[in-house]
């Protein structure tokens, strides 16, 4: 029987490998051994109780059909969970069978991970390669990712602040934990990282750790398939400063959680400060426990909004700065009023400019801005605001934009007054109070006077016409 049972489990691998990707067949097959087959009963010996859990969770479909594949209808699986023995000196196993789960379970034989006890021996690093005699935490900041570097705006001023103050008091203002979130590309990571090299700055003693929450998911499973769960969590507990990038990514990850979640409550106690990231806020958060939730709601949740026109303007120049390369100020400002979804598409549009320039051996200019500009946003809807078209008109009859804004009656600052209003009511889905209150504080009626005005001189002026056609092509780019 010793030899039958490998090879009906052989089998059984063989169809459970064409039905799964290569990393999860690695993670929660490779790892099991068949024990014994009896009574058309087959014992396979897994790593931990998790390891029983997660495949009746995810897999046990799978596991019965393959099952009766081989044995038959009548076939059985039968699972023998090896404890390591971090409670115990002797090994020892359990039976639990597949079709009576719940009434087998028995919970002073499945030992619990110890989240809270102490540890004499080497605790792993889960960072580095298994066998370090010392315990050594690479940070893993990016130094780039400087508060030096980090453009403040109206946009991102209270994360900004309150990240500041953590960096210098950390895990002693009310700032605990600190939770930042926004959209993709709008600074959080960043900011993230500027608080924990301002903490390594301040605090050169402190133990400071950066982990994307993939990483850390990613962790814990190796530490379940490596039956040292009690080593990665009391790793984590000696953090001063942990930062979680990208919470959101363990939604549905319910051992996961529970880890973090005892993981969290020991550093919050001990005074520790934690710092987390996500895409959303914590209540649009789904598929993340309550108890959970209600401890991130427990220091600040701080959003980081898209950059305004002038946000924009200063990420562009402080990278150039940072880059010593010289730019026209037009170029600059037209790459902000064209990139308006996030900071990261701001950045590589820039890059993408210089990488032209360098490669071409051409200037930076307007023009080649425009080309590149209609090759990077081709499919990015563009923002059209009234600001935005008061600059092209402005530019386009080089007048001040404050001029708009004036009580003059001199006839270009009029005209141009007049062609924002036109183009605002035609490009934006702003009401015309709104247009007149941009335009100089007028009222909706004049507005409306001014849009008649253009379109008359439209149909009467070939001058004037051409100076539309062109400002339409400007907008529009």
């Amino acid at each position: 029987m010793n030899e039958l049972h490998d090879e009906v489990w052989g089998n059984c691998l063989k169809v459970i490998r064409d039905n799964l990707t290569y990393q999860s067949f690695k993670t929660w097959f490779a790892p099991i051994k068949p024990i014994k087959l009896e009574n058309n009963v087959l014992t396979i010996q897994v790593p931990s109780q998790f390891f029983y859990e997660w495949l009746e969770e995810h897999y046990i479909t799978l596991l019965k059909k393959t099952i009766r594949n081989e044995l038959g209808p009548g076939g059985r699986l039968e699972y023998s969970i090896v404890m390591d023995g971090a409670f115990s000196n002797d090994p020892y196993t359990i039976k639990i069978p597949t079709s009576n789960r719940k009434a087998t379970t028995n919970p002073s034989v499945a030992m619990p991970i110890d989240l809270n006890s102490g540890s004499s021996k080497e605790i792993p690093n889960p960072f580095v390669i298994p066998g370090l005699k010392k315990i050594q935490v690479h940070s893993q900041l990016n130094e780039a990712y400087s508060f030096e570097n980090f453009v403040e705006g109206d946009c991102n001023r209270l994360a900004r602040s309150a990240g500041y103050a953590v960096a210098c008091n950390p895990g002693k203002t009310a700032f605990n934990p600190l939770f930042l979130y926004s959209a993709v590309g709008l600074g959080k990571t960043h900011l993230a990282h500027a608080i924990g090299l301002q903490v390594k700055n301040n605090f050169p003693e402190k133990t400071v750790l950066y982990v994307a929450a993939e990483q850390f998911l990613q962790q814990f499973i190796d530490s379940v398939r490596n039956n040292n769960q009690n080593d990665f969590v009391h790793f984590y507990q000696m953090m001063d400063v942990l930062i979680i990038d990208d919470i959101h990514f363990i939604s549905g990850k319910e051992k996961t959680q529970d880890v973090f979640f005892h993981i969290f409550n020991h550093l919050h106690q001990k005074g520790k400060q934690l710092v987390i990231t996500s895409d959303k806020a914590p209540v649009e958060l789904k598929g993340v426990e309550p108890r959970l939730l209600s401890r991130f709601k427990w220091g600040l949740a701080a959003d980081l909004q898209v950059p305004d026109l002038e946000t924009r303007i200063a990420i562009l120049k402080k990278r150039i700065y940072k880059d010593g390369i010289e730019m026209p100020d037009e170029v600059i400002e037209y790459l902000a009023y064209c990139i308006t979804t996030n900071v990261r598409e701001l950045e590589g549009a820039l890059i993408s400019l210089m990488a032209q320039s360098s490669l071409n051996k051409k200037a930076i200019t307007l023009e080649l801005a425009r080309q590149m500009i209609d090759k990077f946003v081709k499919n990015t809807t563009r923002e059209i605001s009234i600001d935005f078209i008061q600059k092209i008109v402005c530019d386009y009859f080089s007048i001040q934009v404050d001029a708009l804004n004036s009580k003059t009656r001199k006839r270009d600052i009029v005209q141009a007054r007049q062609l924002s209003m036109y183009f605002s009511k035609k490009h934006t889905k702003a009401s015309l109070a709104t247009i007149g209150l941009h335009c100089g504080n007028k009222d909706h009626a004049t507005v409306l006077h001014a849009c008649r005005t253009v379109t008359n001189l439209i149909e009467t002026d070939k001058q004037f016409r051409l100076y539309v056609e062109e400002l339409e092509k400007r907008i529009k780019f």
